[in-house]
């Protein structure tokens, strides 16, 4: 199923441009992975990037973005599946699980993280400080997840080609 993606917002003030672009980014995320194979989803063509796999990198937005709104923003535990000892421990267990329910998770999360956004000022800071004591306010959490989301779907593209040689705009 191709989704419909647009980086257009229905409105211009800062929260609609902001909040529009992060779901743009995570269309064209879901958007790299349509139709893919199971196999395809878990290969890891580059030899110096084992866990660079089109399965990891959904599951690590996936896990990026609760870190960022849930144990950042609002201060919740950090129940993330990674550990000190395996601290990309989200991209390697995702070869063991279906791309689809992957992506079925990531839409579902992204949803809530919408609602979450859209309820609180874009001035409201986060309830946990970075390692350098400041809080981020949640425009700046919006601009990161932004700008983490494009990366990876730039890592996306080029897995995506290798697998089977589509290639998207």
């Amino acid at each position: 199923m191709t989704q419909t993606r647009t980086d257009t917002p229905p409105a211009w003030d800062e929260r609609t441009q902001l909040t529009t672009f992060l779901d743009y980014v995570r269309a064209t995320a879901r958007a790299k992975c349509e139709e893919v194979s199971a196999e395809d989803a878990r290969r890891a063509p580059l030899p110096g990037s084992p866990l660079m796999t089109l399965s990891g990198l959904i599951n690590h937005l996936r896990w990026v973005e609760y870190y960022w709104f849930q144990v950042v923003f609002l201060g919740e535990e950090d129940q993330g599946p990674w550990t000190d000892k395996d601290p990309d421990r989200e991209m390697r267990i995702a070869v063991d699980l279906p791309l689809e329910r992957l992506l079925g998770e990531y839409e579902e999360q992204s949803a809530r993280y919408r609602e979450l956004a859209a309820a609180h000022p874009l001035d409201a800071k986060a309830a946990t400080a970075l390692r350098d004591g400041l809080r981020p306010d949640l425009r700046w959490i919006l601009l990161h997840l932004i700008e983490e989301t494009a990366r990876h779907n730039g890592h996306l593209d080029i897995l995506r080609e290798l697998a089977d040689g589509r290639t998207g705009v």
